[in-house]
C-alpha cells in the first residue's frame, strides 16, 4: 500500500498583525482534527511558520484526495472562527472561497503532495516559508539536485550521479497548467535559463533518473490564477525525500545558507533575503525577513516519528545574522530599483492606479 504525504497551509488569523496565529488558534486546529469520527488519514502534525499553518498528513488516499482536502478546509474554517471570536488580524484571509469545491487546490491554501512507497527507512524534510511565493525554491532545489559544489553525491552516489528530471511551471499562464520537462545535468543549462526567473517559471517536481522515484515536490500555484488577477505571495511548502537514492539531508540543506534573496517582504512588494529559522518562529522586521522552516522527519507504515528542527543548530545563527545583514542592506534602498518588485508583481494595487491615472498625462513633446 502506498503512502500520501499531504502538507497544506493557510493564514487564517494572526496577532498584531502579521506576526504569529495564536495558541488557541493552533489548538482549535488540532483539536478539529483530533475529533474527526471518520478515519481519513494515518497520521498528522500541526506547525506554524510566521502567520501561516501548517497540517501535514499521512494517508493512503492518493493525491489531490477530496476527503483530505476537505478535511484541511474544514479546520481552517473551524480556526477562521476562533480567530474572528479573537479578532485576530487578517481572519480567514487566505482561505478564497466560500466554500469547498473538491480540491483544495484554487482555493487559496497551499499544497503539496507526494505518493511513495515506503522506504524500510523514509527520512523526509517538510519546508514552510513565509512572506514570499514559490519561486523561492527554484535556487535551493536547483542547487541540491544539479551541482556538485552543493551536493557531492552527484558524484560519489550512483543513483544521484544518474541525474534528476524537472517538471517546471510556467505560472504566467492562466488558462491550465503549462509544462515542461527537462533532465538533468543534459538540460542543466536550459532549466537554470528558466529558473533564473523565479516570477515565471518555478519547479512544481523533481523525481530520480534512477528510480523514477519522486524526490521533491512544491506548492506551485499563484493566487493571480485563482483569482483572475494579483492577489498576493503564496507562502510555499515543499517536501524533499532524502538519503538512499536521493540527495542527503545535509546536501538539501546547503544551499539555504546563502540567504538568497526572494520576492515578497513588506506587503508581499520587495525583495528580501530567505531567513532559514526555528520552528515557530514569528514574523517581525517590515513584515519579515522572508523565512522558511524546516522539519525533519521519518514516517512508517504512514506514522510520523517526532520532529527535528534542521536550523536550530549554532551554525544557523551564523546564517541568520549574515541574512540580518542582507536585509538591512537592501532595505536601506527602500523602494527604488531591484529593492522593490516591478508593477506587474506587487501585491497592492494603489500603486498600480496610481501609474494608470498618470499614465493618461503623459504627452508626446513636439
Amino acid at each position: 500500500m502506498k503512502t500520501t504525504l499531504s502538507i497544506i497551509k493557510a493564514d487564517i488569523g494572526s496577532i498584531g498583525g502579521h506576526i504569529k496565529p495564536g495558541y488557541k488558534l493552533l489548538e482549535s486546529i488540532r483539536e478539529f482534527i483530533s475529533k474527526k469520527k471518520q478515519k481519513l488519514f494515518d497520521d498528522f502534525y500541526v506547525s506554524h511558520t510566521g502567520d501561516d499553518i501548517a497540517i501535514l498528513f499521512s494517508h493512503q488516499k492518493g493525491t489531490g484526495s477530496s476527503d483530505i482536502h476537505k478535511l484541511a478546509w474544514d479546520a481552517f474554517m473551524a480556526g477562521t472562527a476562533v480567530a474572528k471570536k479573537q479578532g485576530l488580524y487578517g481572519a480567514g484571509q487566505d482561505l478564497l472561497k466560500d466554500a469547498f469545491s473538491g480540491n483544495i487546490k484554487g482555493m487559496g491554501p497551499a499544497v503539496a503532495e507526494m505518493e511513495i512507497e515506503e522506504r524500510p527507512s523514509e527520512p523526509f524534510l517538510c519546508f514552510a516559508a513565509d512572506k514570499t511565493d514559490p519561486g523561492a525554491y527554484n535556487l535551493p532545489l536547483y542547487l541540491t539536485f544539479t551541482d556538485p559544489m552543493f551536493n557531492p553525491g552527484l558524484m560519489l552516489s550512483p543513483a544521484c550521479s544518474e541525474g534528476f528530471k524537472f517538471n517546471i511551471m510556467d505560472v504566467a499562464n492562466t488558462e491550465g497548467d503549462r509544462m515542461i520537462e527537462l533532465l538533468a545535468p543534459e538540460n542543466l543549462y536550459d532549466i537554470a535559463a528558466l529558473l533564473r526567473d523565479n516570477e515565471r517559471f518555478v519547479i512544481e517536481s523533481i523525481y530520480s533518473r534512477s528510480s523514477g522515484e519522486i524526490a521533491a515536490v512544491v506548492s506551485t500555484t499563484r493566487l493571480h490564477n485563482i483569482a483572475g488577477k494579483y492577489t498576493g505571495k503564496d507562502d510555499p511548502v515543499c517536501l524533499v525525500r532524502v538519503q538512499g537514492n536521493f540527495p542527503a539531508t545535509g546536501e538539501v540543506l546547503s544551499p539555504y545558507s546563502i540567504g538568497h534573496y526572494v520576492a515578497g517582504f513588506m506587503r508581499g512588494s520587495h525583495i528580501g533575503p530567505l531567513m532559514p529559522v526555528k520552528i515557530n518562529s514569528p514574523i517581525s522586521y517590515f513584515d519579515g525577513p522572508p523565512v522558511v522552516t524546516c522539519h525533519a522527519l521519518c514516517v512508517h507504515e504512514r506514522k510520523f516519528t517526532e520532529s527535528a528542527d534542521v536550523f536550530d543548530h549554532p551554525f544557523w545563527d551564523y546564517i541568520r545574522t549574515k541574512v540580518s545583514r542582507k536585509a538591512v542592506e537592501i532595505r536601506e534602498q527602500g523602494f527604488f530599483g531591484a529593492a522593490m518588485l516591478p508593477y506587474s508583481e506587487l501585491e497592492y494595487g494603489g500603486i498600480v492606479e496610481k501609474m494608470e491615472k498618470l499614465d493618461k498625462l503623459f504627452k508626446i513633446r513636439k
